[in-house]
């Protein structure tokens, strides 16, 4: 074979692996495209009693130099359940709730007290009750099997060994025994005039009598506070005037 077959020959080989090389999807393009995900909370809609109540624990609030989550515009609500889902799944989340709310009549809850934690998050606190740890355990068995299961446990909760079970076998740290229902007004709140605000409410403990009238899904914040809602359901029975102005 003469020099100039061999040099032919050889670039030939070389185009042709080129051509091969060139044809083969990187690794970036064989990977699956990343899943959008959410947070989303399920939350009992409570009655004009309860609303009037953050509404003036919110003034007294602004009172001290404070904005309310309500005085911000955000929904009153108290949490069912909480957890991170793929966005593809809202339209699920929302069928399952509104067949849930068909199947409930309007449960009376009291609210009453104030609590700051560790962390200057600041509450209304809502009694627990049968029924509404009912429609809560409810709600989380019929929504968690459509949770996000990769999501990360919040550094928190790892502090606590019964939270961090619940996380990692239902996707949030506040559910069945751990289900602590109550009004969310601030959350890590810095000013120094909520430690005064706080002694002022022992002697004026907020209190009211209301129900919970229906469920919603809505997409939180990293507060946890409703920044897109999906969907609100009233109870059979509800009296649709307890239903106005719940935000």
């Amino acid at each position: 074979m003469t020099y100039f077959k061999r040099t032919t020959r050889i670039v030939s080989i070389i185009g042709t692996l080129a051509f091969t090389f060139s044809s083969v999807p990187s690794y970036a393009d064989t990977q699956t495209p990343s899943v959008s995900t959410e947070s989303v909370d399920v939350f009992a809609i409570p009655s004009q009693p309860i609303v009037d109540l953050v509404k003036k624990t919110s003034d007294q609030l602004n009172d001290y130099g404070m904005t309310s989550f309500y005085r911000q515009g955000k929904p009153v609500h108290i949490t069912l359940y909480l957890s991170t889902f793929d966005q593809a799944k809202e339209k699920n989340i929302q069928k399952i709730v509104s067949q849930l709310a068909e199947k409930y009549h309007a449960l009376p809850i009291s609210a009453k007290g104030f609590t700051v934690t560790k962390g200057k998050w600041a509450f209304i606190n809502v009694d627990n009750s049968t029924e509404l740890q009912r429609l809560a355990d409810e709600v989380t068995l019929a929504i968690e099997p459509l949770r996000n299961k990769n999501s990360p446990i919040p550094n928190w909760v790892a502090n606590y060994p019964n939270k961090k079970a619940a996380f990692e076998r239902y996707g949030s740290p506040n559910v069945f025994q751990n289900f602590a229902p109550h009004l969310t007004l601030l959350a890590e709140e810095n000013s120094p005039e909520l430690i005064n605000f706080s002694r002022m409410m022992t002697t004026q403990q907020p209190k009211a009598q209301g129900a919970v009238i229906g469920i919603g899904v809505g997409v939180t914040d990293k507060w946890g506070q409703q920044k897109k809602i999906l969907g609100e359901y009233l109870f059979t029975h509800t009296n649709s005037n307890d239903h106005s102005d719940i935000h």
